[in-house]
């Protein structure tokens, strides 16, 4: 098997649904990829409180947002495991963007 390593970017402008959002998109991570997150940043219009959601348990909860400023919720790496979800959710329907930048380390089938 082949290990591929893949910087990447991600992000969702002015999200207005307070749904839970999948930035990475659907079945991301795959049962055959790790993502390591370095940095989520987070800007709201309002002052929600923005919960992220690994593997159905809840990583980080922020408290308020400041309206209008960008903060980085992260203070160190957060792993997600292949297979398991990844989600990002407001408390409200202010406009909100996320920012992510991450690792994924795939494993690659060789012949």
């Amino acid at each position: 098997m082949a290990v591929v390593n893949e910087y990447k970017f991600v992000g969702v402008d002015n999200s207005t649904t307070g749904g839970a959002l999948t930035p990475m998109g659907a079945g991301i991570p795959g049962v055959n990829e790790t993502i390591i997150i370095k940095s989520i940043l987070v800007t709201s219009a309002g002052t929600p409180v923005v919960t992220i959601t690994n593997n159905s348990i809840t990583a980080i909860k922020s408290k308020a947002l400041t309206a209008n400023e960008t903060t980085e919720l992260l203070t160190q790496p957060l792993i997600v495991e292949g297979g398991t979800s990844f989600t990002v959710q407001a408390s409200s329907t202010d406009s909100f963007d996320v920012a992510i930048s991450y690792l994924n380390i795939k494993k690659e089938k060789t012949d």
